[in-house]
């Protein structure tokens, strides 16, 4: 009999998706209490990379949590919830990721999640959604570019879409409809995959400092994946620009701040500003309370891009006073004139809009807090995780912001 065949996979998996983790745990242990650690069937010793790779989100819903996606009261105490550092075997660790996974159940703040794996959309004629990869110093990442039908060598705007932890280019792409509008408006709209060998679950590591500089790490990797599209296609040179959600919103923030020279203008959903953290714990620490504002350290020659940012503010993953932070990171100037309106979508989901444009009108700084909302891409459809379709349509209004904007100076170099 294999070890995982004695285990109580159903009371396991209830316990999980509660968020009743220490039972679960004892459920899955207890199976286990007379089989070696490391030289039972099926079961393999702890991969370097899975020590290496912290899960800093995200945490199943629980009645004590408000059904939300968060990190525990064990990462207070300075110990995520991290089947790798438990030394848990192999085939248990592959147990719990899947019971966490989108997919399982409801999942981030009790939003939509498929209920079960779906293929890709068919595309339109003439249109291309194809995978390809860059490489630097830094390593390898793979990625996927949408060309729309409309494409034909003409310079066109390009997009980087930066997904969040658990993600893949396609769930992201299907969860933010970015594809459809780029099919509507004739841009280029490009999507990394982060690799597991880099973080088990997926997430960017915004949370390193190696990961927060220009030329270093993960930075490089996204920079020179636009690079790359911007000389493999025609690109319009000062309309680029790069969004995310969650970890992937923070890497968007380190973009801008690392590379304003490159991007036009950023969007972040659910994110943190750069340098938010810089180890572990203060992560942790940022993502339940708020990081310390970092200050010019972090900016290249101390200029900043235009952003526009979203935020639920019932959002218990990321504290919404996160999104209040990247904005007051990206402000350079104290003369912005500020307007706010506010509205309900047909969906009943209320919102606040702050803009802060400079004299001459233009906006500079374009904030959305969404009442009630949890972790989730606004106006996202539900054929991908993390989504929330009766939000406003966060993916049409960063584009609406976008194209706004022109870089002054892009490097193409």
């Amino acid at each position: 009999m294999t070890a995982l065949s004695k285990i109580d996979m159903m009371k396991a998996t209830r316990l999980t998706r509660e968020g009743r983790l220490k039972e679960a745990m004892a459920v899955l242990r207890g199976s286990f209490s007379s089989v070696p650690r490391d030289d039972a069937e099926g079961v393999a010793p702890e991969s370097p990379a899975a020590r290496r790779s912290p899960i800093l989100d995200m945490v199943p819903p629980s009645p004590g949590n408000g059904g939300s996606w968060t990190s525990t009261d064990t990462h207070a105490a300075g110990r995520p919830w991290d089947i790798s550092q438990s030394r848990i075997p192999e085939a248990l660790r592959g147990f719990l990721a899947r019971v966490g996974q989108p997919g399982s159940a409801r999942g981030c703040d009790g939003m939509v999640e498929p209920a079960v794996a779906r293929g890709p959309a068919p595309l339109p004629d003439g249109a291309q959604f194809e995978e390809h990869s860059f490489a630097n110093e830094s390593g390898r990442r793979a990625y996927k570019l949408y060309v729309p039908s409309g494409y034909n060598g003409q310079a066109l705007p390009l997009v980087i879409m930066l997904h969040g932890c658990t993600q893949s280019p396609d769930d992201f792409a299907a969860g933010t409809r970015m594809n459809d509008l780029a099919e509507e408006q004739t841009f280029l709209v490009a999507y990394p995959a982060q690799a597991q060998s880099a973080n088990v679950s997926k997430c960017w590591n915004w949370f390193r400092t190696v990961d927060q500089r220009r030329d270093q790490g993960e930075p490089s990797l996204i920079a020179g994946i636009t690079r790359q599209i911007m000389r493999d296609f025609s690109v319009r040179s000062e309309c680029v620009y790069v969004a995310g959600l969650s970890a992937g919103g923070a890497a968007a923030a380190i973009m801008g701040s690392t590379y304003p020279d490159l991007y036009a203008a950023i969007g972040v959903h659910s994110g943190l500003a750069c340098g938010a953290a810089s180890d572990i714990p203060s992560a942790f620490a940022a993502m339940r309370q708020g990081g310390s504002i970092p200050g010019r350290t972090h900016r290249r020659s101390g200029t900043s891009v235009p952003t526009i940012v979203f935020h639920g503010d019932g959002d218990t993953t990321v504290h919404p006073v996160n999104g209040d932070q990247v904005i007051a990171h990206s402000k350079t100037a104290a003369d912005l004139r500020t307007s706010v309106s506010r509205g309900e979508t047909a969906g009943g989901i209320s919102y606040t809009r702050t803009v802060q444009s400079d004299q001459s009108g233009r906006p500079l700084l374009e904030q959305w807090v969404l009442h009630g909302v949890g972790h989730a891409w606004s106006g996202g459809n539900a054929a991908g995780s993390y989504t929330e379709p009766r939000g406003p349509d966060a993916s049409r209004e960063m584009m609406r912001f976008f194209l706004q904007h022109r870089a002054t100076a892009a490097s193409l170099g």
